[in-house]
């Protein structure tokens, strides 16, 4: 919005946009990103609640399906145990060979096709001796076993493993051979001697997969849902493909089918997961577990959700453009109540830039406004008195404060060299005089600088030079100087008689006070934006009470020496408190103050 609001500015000849356009412009702004927010909450809200109630349907409908589907399994069972409780099938078995007497198996035959006559699902009925002989009935389409002998069926170790207990494989998991277009469930388990429940044989009753469609027809509305039954190889038992999901749609998901729910199911044995076919998206609901172990799987297209909260989307959007554009209205309105008693204030405040400030008569439509006028008139009475008396006073403080720091300087400095030279003329040692007019002679000359206040570091080392010279001749071997300044640091503008207050500090209360040889350093580097100026000595140093008593006498004005203070205040005036200083210093070891100057910036 107010990149928007940036680029119509830059548009209009890079002016400022009226007031008066600005408020209407916002509020429109601002209820049209409350009306889109408002819409997409809303139609995610609602979305998400359709989904939910189809979801919740879609549990339950797929809850109802793997009930009908347990209980018809259990059906199945009840035939099973049916079957092989019947005395001919137990005889017939107990002689090991189930061709052993015709007679007998032909009445086995004939109880199992009239319990197909009267179960429709049951395709088959395949019967195993334990020498691996069979007889089957079923109807003429029904699979045939591939296998020599039962022992190489892939699921036989696991049937004896049951001992007795049923298992359920998909088309018998490769034994048998059908019709590849209509799947069928091998319902697998031991025929057991009812006397010693030594096993039999097996028997296998394979279910018709149609039976698994005729599920639905017990359920409400059974084509609204589109589901698939997965066992536990994840193979597609049964779907129910409708128009809008395909039978190819289940085949796509049943290939990812491992790697989005698989590790879901090892948490829970129901959920829901997102698919996505091309363009369409769909939501896939879940439900493993019970019995069989098998899945029941179901498919919502998303544009189902789409359809079912358009109309109600709809009536949102319309009730918030209408509400949007009644705001909008009423919101210019109030802006214009504003914006009036702002042109007459603007209007008078347009007089101030020639410097002439003109009262604006207060308006009595609003308290607020009224205030503000009486407030912007008292104002404009007082800022004209005032801002001239300020400015010149804050020039004379100035002034007076750089006058007063400078003149404690330059009597400082000058006692203390006229001292030198008349110590030298009474020793008779002119030429060292000579030597010592010059140098205060080359001091004074930089020091006035043609009355520049601003100097260069080089300047400004060379008068510290000259002042060293003039103390070496007055001190002899009681001190060395040692110079390390950067080159690049020599043309950097800094306040002048800066370093020499410094240094004539550690001279006379550092080094002197020794009473041994000692060594001035004096430093200067660049480190980033700051210009770093050191000024050390190894005497006699000081503690950090000293030093704060020392900075505070010196600041209430009651120290005898040259003020410390007065060189640092003299760079915080210059520099408006951008400068900052440091005092190391250790009793027996020496002190070091440092000052941080900004590079570039003048005072």
């Amino acid at each position: 919005m107010l990149r928007t609001i940036t680029n119509l500015n830059a548009s209009i000849r890079g002016k400022p946009i009226k007031l008066a356009l600005k408020i209407p412009f916002l509020y429109f702004l601002v209820i049209l990103l409350s009306v889109a927010f408002s819409y997409v909450v809303f139609n995610q809200i609602s979305t998400n609640s359709a989904q939910n109630k189809i979801n919740e349907a879609s549990f339950q409908t797929l809850t109802s399906i793997q009930t009908n589907v347990e209980f018809m399994v259990e059906n199945v069972n009840n035939y099973s145990k049916m079957i092989f409780s019947d005395e001919n099938l137990q005889n017939l078995l107990r002689q090991g060979n189930v061709y052993a007497n015709l007679p007998t198996q032909s009445k086995v035959s004939l109880y199992l096709y009239n319990l197909m006559q009267a179960v429709p699902m049951i395709d088959s009925v395949y019967i195993f001796d334990n020498s691996g002989n069979l007889f089957s009935v079923g109807t003429e389409q029904s699979p045939t076993f591939t296998r020599a002998n039962v022992h190489d069926a892939q699921w036989y170790s696991q049937v004896v493993a049951q001992k007795g207990k049923y298992i359920l494989k998909l088309n018998g998991s490769g034994a048998f051979t059908g019709n590849a277009d209509q799947n069928f469930v091998s319902f697998i388990r031991l025929i057991r001697d009812l006397d010693d429940t030594s096993p039999l044989g097996v028997l296998v009753i394979n279910i018709k997969g149609d039976a698994f469609v005729k599920v639905y027809s017990n359920l409400p509305n059974p084509t609204a849902l589109p589901f698939a039954i997965l066992d536990e190889s994840n193979q597609i038992i049964a779907a129910n493909a409708t128009e809008d999901v395909p039978l190819a749609l289940f085949q796509q998901m049943q290939a990812s089918y491992d790697q989005l729910a698989k590790p879901t199911l090892r948490q829970t044995n129901a959920g829901f997961l997102p698919l996505k076919s091309g363009s369409q998206s769909y939501t896939v609901s879940y439900l493993s577990g019970g019995s069989s172990k098998w899945t029941f799987v179901s498919m919502t297209p998303h544009n189902v959700i789409r359809t079912i909260n358009k109309s109600l989307v709809l009536l949102a959007l319309v009730l918030l453009i209408i509400n949007g554009a009644v705001f909008f209205v009423t919101s210019f309105m109030i802006s214009r109540s504003i914006i009036q008693p702002i042109h007459r204030l603007l209007r008078s405040m347009s007089t101030a830039k020639s410097g002439r400030f003109q009262k604006v008569p207060a308006t009595r439509n609003s308290y607020e406004f009224q205030q503000l006028f009486i407030g912007y008139n008292n104002m404009i009475e007082q800022i004209d008195q005032l801002l001239k008396r300020i400015i010149e006073e804050q020039h004379t403080l100035r002034k007076a404060e750089l006058n007063t720091l400078q003149a404690q300087i330059k009597p400082h400095f000058l006692y203390n060299t006229l001292d030198s030279i008349t110590s030298l003329a009474l020793s008779g040692l002119n030429d060292q005089v000579c030597d010592l007019l010059e140098a205060l002679g080359g001091y004074y000359r930089a020091s006035v600088s043609k009355g520049r206040d601003i100097i260069t570091v080089g300047e400004e080392v060379e008068m510290v030079r000259n002042y060293l010279k003039i103390q070496q001749a007055r001190y002899r071997d009681i001190f060395e100087v040692e110079y390390d300044v950067d080159e690049s640091c020599y043309s950097y503008s800094i306040p002048k008689l800066v370093l020499q207050p410094l240094v004539e500090n550690s001279l006379y209360h550092g080094i002197r006070s020794k009473g041994t040889k000692g060594t001035i350093r004096i430093r200067a580097r660049r480190a980033g934006g700051m210009l770093t100026i050191a000024v050390a000595d190894d005497g006699i140093g000081m503690s950090e009470e000293k030093v704060a008593q020392i900075i505070r006498s010196e600041r209430n004005g009651q120290s005898q020496s040259f003020g410390l203070w007065g060189t640092l205040e003299r760079l915080r005036i210059f520099y408006d408190d951008r400068s900052h200083f440091r005092i190391d210093s250790e009793p027996g070891k020496g002190t070091a103050i440092t000052l941080f100057i900004p590079v570039g910036e003048e005072a």
